[in-house]
């Protein structure tokens, strides 16, 4: 959409950022030689927002972790990969210990959306220019070894291109392809900030076509974190076995929506040898008759396929276990 280069100028000369410091001010100042223009986008990492807010917290690092975590995903060694209150799946709820004073940790944004817009409009009023402003922090990928960049926070932007609807060069419909912006750009300017150079920000020159106009800040970064009914990451996978196995149910968050009736009932059946019926509200799982220690077994598996689908126990007796949908968020699942 930019239709020609993207140049990437790194923001230098910003010293140590301390609660109250007006940030708008501190880039202005130290893009005086390379003023911005109207289109550019600013990409500024997360760290100085959150010392500029006052997000220094003089606690040892677990304990701000935890505040800062809404439910944990998944735990390897000292690794603890968190979702955080505002959707973002990071390691160690991106509390930070580097670059701060011994003794205290860095916390994300509140809102990073919202500090992102004040941003935006703090720069319209000093330098009546209109910029899209991306808050980033560092992310660790799935499937990939690295980090990069993603947006936490945005605004002036669409930060998603969805291309639904459209068809490619060679006339196949695009169905779910949709590029994530926010995050692209979060990625490049990282390349010209860097980890170890302090310099926290860049400009990001050529995708005007890209910024929207003053007073539109768009859906935020709030718009790329995926809801939990449709994650089918939810959780690590000893993470995941470990909790069917407790059954926890403030784990079933990270199982996702409930899988479909005749899905479960068809892993069910297969289980148990038997023919599972529909019941109001759920699914009748009648047991083959057995010695009690069979049974036991058979229940426990039945329990945790159960769980794994978003559905748990509801009754059971001697001859039977009845299963009904957790109270996980609706979506569709086939």
């Amino acid at each position: 959409m930019s239709g020609g280069a993207v140049v990437l100028l790194p923001v230098t000369g910003i010293g140590e950022v301390v609660e109250g410091d007006d940030l708008a001010v501190l880039l202005v100042d130290a893009l005086r030689d390379e003023p911005l223009r109207d289109g550019d986008v600013l990409v500024v990492t997360s760290k100085v927002v959150s010392k500029a807010e006052g997000r220094v917290r003089y606690d040892d690092r677990d304990t701000v972790v935890m505040a800062e975590t809404d439910r944990v995903v998944a735990t390897r060694g000292g690794t603890r990969i968190v979702r955080t209150a505002h959707g973002l799946v990071l390691a160690g709820a991106g509390v930070d210990a580097s670059n701060v004073a011994v003794g205290s940790v860095l916390s994300l944004p509140v809102d990073p959306d919202a500090s992102a817009v004040r941003l935006r409009e703090a720069l319209l009023h000093l330098v009546g220019v209109n910029v899209a402003v991306v808050v980033t922090d560092t992310a660790g990928r799935a499937w990939r070894e690295g980090q990069t960049d993603i947006a936490i926070g945005a605004a002036g932007l669409d930060v998603l291109d969805d291309h639904a609807g459209k068809t490619d060069d060679y006339g196949n419909p695009l169905a779910v392809t949709a590029p994530a912006v926010a995050d692209e750009i979060a990625a490049a300017g990282d390349l010209v900030k860097g980890k170890l150079a302090r310099r926290p920000a860049a400009v990001l020159r050529g995708l005007a076509p890209r910024v929207l106009p003053a007073g539109s800040h768009g859906p935020g970064a709030r718009a790329l974190v995926r809801p939990e009914a449709t994650d089918m990451f939810g959780l690590g996978a000893r993470d995941a076995v470990q909790a069917a196995v407790d059954a926890d149910p403030a784990a079933l968050r990270g199982v996702g929506a409930p899988a479909a009736a005749d899905l479960v009932a068809g892993r069910l059946g297969g289980i148990a040898g038997t023919t599972v019926s529909p019941v109001a509200g759920g699914l009748h799982v009648p047991l083959p008759h057995d010695d009690p220690r069979a049974l036991g077994r058979l229940e426990a598996r039945l329990a945790v396929a159960a769980y794994g689908l978003g559905w748990v126990v509801r009754s059971a007796g001697a001859d039977f276990v009845d299963f009904a949908p957790s109270a996980a968020p609706a979506a569709a699942d086939g």
